[in-house]
């Protein structure tokens, strides 16, 4: 696929980003495409090798490679080549239903295990996907997919994050009736609460859920099952329940001081910051003024994020985009290799260090990495009444447990310390599902309360209730959520109609 000899010609190109200094200026996307015939050539890089491990999808060393959907990479990569982008999509469509949404937020597992990355840069599979979407929406071929036939089955989704937008999408298509119900005002999950403007324009999203309204699926908002409407109740109203809910306890830091004012969970920081900007009609024409948001306090004021993963490199961004005079990102883990070691072999995922954007902004704009690594927080100081004024730190170094045989991270003695902090966000991931919606299920959970199923399966403890997404694998990456979707779709299809064609 692509040119034979493309990716000895040309040098991978990534489409335009904007300056540090002028982004951190508003919440627009600033990741911008190639023009069309730029891109074609980084279609040409596809070399037609002869195993595609970036559509493999495939577990190794315990960590995906390749892409969990599966998408035909080299056939996609060969039409944005020949410039065909309608049958680029076309052939896109037949795995992914959202490639809008992975084409801005996913960390491209495709390219990761891409071969031509194991001697130079590897195609830039993501930003082709993106390239094809755009041109599809663009020129009218992405459309309303209503059914020619109704099944007369009807299904309840709850949850609208991509797991359950993907489920409801797919068997909506298939010719089910689809009730897709979400607690919060708006559909998309931690896509839209979750994930910066920056990173993801919620007009996306809109423009997808106009298009599955258009197809026949219904979104009701503001209705917390569980609490507003007993499960009992939807079982008796819809065939078929798919819980996609997600992974909603954020970890917490348990340390002294932990009640002190100006601590928060970074989900609900970056969701009250995103719905402000909603509810102020954001237009990325202009640049609102920082004191239209609550957290207006951040002007002037020293932020501190716990946790070095993808949450917590969007609440520096966000915290710049605030006004925030200084922002520091704690890691408890080492710093990761430039290079892929030797013990990290391609196709595995690489560990190693990746500079996001908000990291770029904070380097810019503080002249120094905001990242701490090997560092945890052992106090949250306060003052008389109550503020967070900093906090307590100290150093980690690994350890090998002699009971487990596994490394931990321990404290080093006299390495402790002391940072200003007038915010502190903790994004140090999440624990699995809320308790009130699988006890209102009666569904069984696992170690790690997640909704467990049989392995490979979708289908829970209670009868005619299936599972999908974080809320079924635990946190994990939207591309995942994507999949689990499709894939619990299936399996209610099945046993709605004794087989599939899904």
């Amino acid at each position: 696929m692509g040119k034979p000899t493309g990716f000895l010609e040309y040098e991978r190109k990534d489409g335009p980003v904007r300056e540090a200094g002028e982004r951190i200026k508003d919440f627009d996307e600033f990741h911008v495409l190639l023009p069309t015939k730029e891109q074609m050539l980084q279609g040409a890089r596809c070399m037609a090798c002869g195993v595609p491990f970036c559509q493999s999808g495939t577990m190794i060393a315990g960590m995906a490679s390749g892409c969990p959907l599966h998408n035909l990479v080299p056939e996609i990569n060969d039409y944005v080549y020949h410039g065909n982008l309608e049958q680029a999509y076309i052939r896109l469509s037949k795995t992914h239903c959202f490639p809008e949404f992975t084409s801005r937020v996913c960390p491209a597992l495709c390219e990761a295990a891409c071969t031509v990355s194991v001697h130079s840069d590897p195609v830039s599979t993501k930003e082709n996907e993106k390239s094809v979407i755009e041109y599809a929406y663009a020129n009218g071929l992405v459309r309303p997919d209503r059914p020619a036939v109704r099944t007369g089955k009807k299904v309840a989704v709850i949850g609208s994050g991509p797991s359950g937008l993907s489920a409801a999408y797919w068997l909506n298509k298939r010719g089910h009736s689809v009730t897709v119900y979400e607690r919060r005002d708006r559909a998309g999950g931690l896509l839209r609460y979750g994930i910066p403007n920056m990173k993801l324009d919620k007009r996306i999203i809109d423009r997808r859920i106009s298009l599955m309204e258009e197809s026949g699926i219904v979104f009701k908002y503001g209705i917390d099952v569980g609490n507003d409407v007993p499960a009992d109740e939807l079982l008796k109203e819809y065939d078929r329940v798919i819980l996609a809910c997600g992974a909603a306890n954020p970890r917490d830091i348990n340390a002294p001081g932990r009640d002190a004012k100006g601590i928060y969970f970074a989900v609900d920081f970056l969701t009250e910051v995103t719905k402000n900007l909603i509810d102020a009609g954001y237009d990325h024409t202009k640049i609102l003024d920082k004191k239209d948001f609550s957290f207006k306090s951040l002007r002037g004021k020293s932020v501190v994020v716990i946790g070095g993963g993808d949450t917590g490199n969007d609440c520096v961004g966000t915290s710049i985009r605030l006004g925030a005079a200084s922002v520091i990102q704690l890691e408890m883990m080492p710093k990761p290799c430039e290079e892929r070691a030797a013990n990290n072999p391609w196709p595995e995922w690489p560990k190693i260090l990746k500079t996001d954007y908000g990291q770029e902004e904070a380097i810019f704009l503080f002249e120094s990495d905001p990242r701490v690594y090997q560092t945890t927080v052992t106090e949250f100081v306060k003052d008389k009444k109550g503020n967070l004024t900093s906090v307590k730190t100290v150093r980690l170094a690994p350890k090998k447990d002699d009971a487990t045989g596994r490394m931990q991270m321990v404290p080093v003695e006299g390495t402790e310390g002391e940072l200003k902090a007038d915010l502190v966000l903790i994004a140090a991931g999440f624990l699995g599902s809320q308790k009130y919606v699988t006890d209102a299920f009666k569904v069984d959970i696992n170690g790690r309360t997640n909704v467990a199923t049989a392995e490979g399966a979708y289908a829970t403890s209670r009868d005619r209730v299936f599972t999908a997404g974080d809320m079924h694998r635990g946190q994990s990456l939207v591309v995942w959520a994507i999949s689990e979707g499709r894939s619990a779709a299936k399996a209610v299809d099945e046993s709605l109609m004794g087989y599939s064609l899904l």
